[in-house]
């Protein structure tokens, strides 16, 4: 005979009662953290770091199962810092849904209206935005946040760019068949490599310095004159292409981080020094970009011709084009003896750090949002805020530019 415990109704001792009491005061907000379904993605939006502290600020998370497991990350750690684990359906069915990548179509279906997204949601991209809107999710697009001070810590472009130009190196040592630093053994003397690295944003900054570390000679070129001392600082000689007008050094200066256009005939200037050097290098690494536009051309046909045979180029610009026509995205090409690695997304095959990198991106951001009760709350006099929402109530708010 099992002998049943009686309980008042309301009576803290009942379990049922304990649950639902527990729940309905601890639990702010339901996190969700999907697994990633894009090809190629191996990053997580959540960390165990990460995740505990939304536990202890009162959220409930759940992350589906064997999100985090190809950055290293088993369901396990999860549980550990918390977070329960569960299904798809249960990660993209919470209130806030954080992610690494857009969500697609059979995704987007399972979003409730109303939920709010946050992630690299490509604020470009015109059609998702609508499909997101229709969908009635207030989506906030990260690569959004304007390069500014106080926007550091969640600037998800600077801390992914960095691994992408450390990793474009390690792609570039692996497919060159020669050492790149000097040695000097008794069978003979090896030469350094000589490296060219077009752009110095801060993946060709990272790139630099990686190279450096290895060994190499490195050659370093940029639109704006302001990152000569960087690149220097850091080891690489500076390809100075002088500023013949007024107009040149004024749009070389940049907005808010970011490479602007040329005038056409400073780009030839700048492509004519680009093809003498880089017919003496060894390794090219390029990584111009302007946001929302088509990667401006770097490498041309021609000087990819008169490259050394067993060259090697890594381009970072791939997805948006490429800094030379040859590229093809998410390939690696051999033409006219050189090889073109065109991977699009090289901060996702350093998983485990740029997981880690992001998801404190995400957490800075969420503090934005997320009020001193723990309750979500928007408040578009934030200009960070305000930068990267993209959909909200039904309706597109900001258009690409």
């Amino acid at each position: 005979m099992v002998r049943r415990t009686r309980y008042t109704k309301g009576e803290d001792v009942c379990p049922t009662n304990q649950i639902r009491r527990h729940q309905k005061e601890k639990w702010t907000m339901h996190i969700g953290i999907p697994l990633e379904t894009r090809a190629g993605e191996a990053r997580v939006a959540a960390t165990p770091e990460t995740v505990k502290k939304y536990v202890a600020q009162g959220h409930q998370v759940t992350v589906q199962a064997g999100a985090g497991i190809r950055a290293s990350i088993p369901d396990a750690a999860f549980e550990a810092a918390g977070a329960r684990i569960g299904s798809a359906a249960d990660a993209l069915g919470a209130e806030l849904l954080l992610k690494v990548r857009a969500p697609d179509d059979a995704e987007r279906a399972q979003i409730k209206p109303g939920a709010v997204l946050v992630g690299m949601l490509n604020p470009f991209d015109i059609e998702n935005n609508a499909r997101m809107a229709s969908a009635a999710i207030t989506a906030f697009a990260l690569e959004a946040a304007p390069r500014t001070t106080r926007a550091q810590s969640m600037d998800v472009l600077s801390s992914q760019a960095n691994i992408a130009g450390y990793k474009a190196v390690l792609e570039a040592a692996h497919h060159y068949q020669r050492f790149m630093p000097m040695l000097m053994t008794a069978a003979g003397t090896v030469k350094a490599a000589r490296v060219l690295i077009l752009g110095a944003g801060v993946a060709g900054l990272q790139a630099i310095a990686t190279a450096k570390r290895l060994g190499a000679v490195i050659e370093a070129s940029d639109v704006r004159p302001a990152v000569k001392e960087q690149i220097e600082s850091l080891g690489a000689k500076f390809l100075d292409v002088p500023f013949l007008t007024d107009e040149e050094r004024e749009i070389a200066q940049g907005v808010g981080g970011y490479a602007r256009p040329m005038p056409a005939d400073w780009m030839r200037r700048q492509a004519e020094l680009v093809h003498q050097r880089a017919t003496q290098a060894d390794i090219v690494i390029t990584t111009a970009l302007i946001p929302g536009r088509r990667a401006p051309v770097l490498l041309q046909e021609e000087t990819v011709k008169q490259m050394k045979p067993g060259s090697v180029v890594v381009d970072l610009a791939a997805a948006q084009g490429g800094n030379c026509p040859l590229t093809v995205a998410d390939e690696v090409v051999e033409r006219h003896g050189v090889t073109l690695i065109g991977h699009t997304n090289l901060a996702g095959m350093v998983a485990a750090d740029a997981s880690a990198l992001y998801a404190r991106n995400v957490l800075d951001f969420l503090k934005l949002i997320i009020d001193k009760d723990a309750r979500y709350t928007l408040n578009l006099e934030d200009d960070i805020v305000a930068a990267c929402l993209m959909c909200k109530d039904g309706q597109v708010i900001r258009e690409a530019a």
